[in-house]
């Protein structure tokens, strides 16, 4: 076996993982309309990829407000669950372990997506920037587009929506997950809220650093309440560095991202999450996240780091035996090779990604990638 390292066991909250190799959320839209509801596609394409010591679902809108792109699932109706109780158990089959991404895309999204032809919500009515949203167009096909200018949500509306993360975490458990993951990275709502260039709020949520993670602090002990922290786990993507690619829009990068995500690192360890995501960017010579960052984050929480970027199987290797990570996600990779674990752990070689496919779509690109025949 190459690659021992990531065929280690390792513990994640009450589960024992079979290895360190994760699939990370990836969006991939194509959940069934009308309603965004998971179908028996996407249920072979996670049965097919439950080789992973865990697996992650792509972000799942907690509510109608909550979606930015066409075609991506929810988890707030009673037919959505359904859907995702045959995921669930198509995964739970080959003994995989999976857990619900929780999305509200907030003010990156467009009228033509919000209930009603509303205009998307946020901390601010400052319009997202350097991001483009994907809008239906016709049925079955779509174009991108500039997000909406969004309308800031009063403060009662605020705690509505701490408790609409607790209900989609409710709705989890009841399709079966063994877990979720709240996404607050990429520049969504949580993230518009920590951030200071979305957050020009005046009351409780607003200002001050301690003030701008109190939506943070809200929901993760609101999802943690309903699920255990040890079932829970939060995604980040802490930019030191940006890009004007707009197809690379990851979020915004924080006078000092350092500082930033340190205290909401450290709100978490004070809940006690399972495991914290870090998506580091992932741009054509992109920098690495500084080792001083990933030292204090080691020194911070003391639950399971998960890294994702563009991680070779040797640079993953890298990161777990330096200390500094202890699961690795593939997205690319994983998305071109479903027995992506096995191709790593043989050497074998890997299926190229073709990327028209990867959004939107039919079975083609999606659960037509060839296992390894050796």
């Amino acid at each position: 076996m190459t690659h021992k390292t990531l065929f280690t066991n390792t513990q994640l909250g009450p589960y024992q993982l079979r290895n360190r190799i994760v699939l990370p959320p990836l969006t991939r839209s194509r959940s069934s309309q009308p309603g965004n509801i998971p179908n028996d596609l996407m249920a072979t394409y996670y049965r097919q990829r439950a080789g992973a010591g865990f697996m992650v679902t792509e972000g799942a809108q907690i509510e109608p407000r909550g979606q930015g792109y066409a075609w991506t699932p929810g988890i707030y109706s009673p037919e959505q669950i359904e859907g995702w109780k045959k995921v669930t158990a198509a995964v739970h089959g080959e003994g995989g372990i999976i857990f619900a991404q929780l999305w509200h895309v907030g003010r990156v999204s467009h009228t033509s997506l919000q209930p009603h032809g509303g205009d998307p919500v946020g901390p601010s009515t400052l319009p997202a920037n350097n991001v483009k949203v994907f809008i239906e167009t016709a049925p079955g096909a779509g174009a991108l587009t500039d997000p909406s200018t969004p309308r800031a949500l009063s403060n009662a509306e605020v705690k509505e929506i701490v408790q609409l993360y607790a209900q989609a975490a409710r709705n989890a458990l009841e399709a079966g997950f063994d877990g979720v993951e709240i996404h607050c990275a990429n520049g969504y709502l949580v993230n518009q809220f920590i951030s200071a260039h979305s957050n020009f709020r005046t009351d409780e949520y607003g200002g001050s650093l301690h003030n701008r993670l109190r939506f943070l602090r809200e929901v993760t002990q609101a999802v943690a309440d309903v699920v255990g922290a040890d079932r829970l786990g939060v995604r980040f993507a802490p930019l030191f560095a940006s890009t004007d690619e707009e197809r690379v829009y990851l979020g915004m990068v924080e006078e000092n991202p350092h500082e930033t995500y340190i205290k909401a690192i450290k709100v978490l360890e004070e809940i006690g999450i399972a495991y914290l995501s870090l998506a580091e960017a992932d741009w054509e010579d992109a920098p690495e996240l500084p080792d001083s960052f990933r030292s204090a984050v080691r020194e911070t929480f003391s639950g399971r780091i998960l890294y994702a970027g563009k991680y070779t199987a040797q640079r993953a290797e890298g990161a777990i035996s330096a200390g500094w990570a202890d699961l690795i996600a593939f997205g690319r990779p994983f998305i071109a090779n479903p027995d992506l674990p096995d191709r790593i752990a043989n050497d074998w070689p890997l299926n190229p990604l073709d990327a028209a496919s990867v959004y939107g779509g039919t079975e083609q690109g999606y659960i037509d990638y060839p296992a390894y025949q050796h």
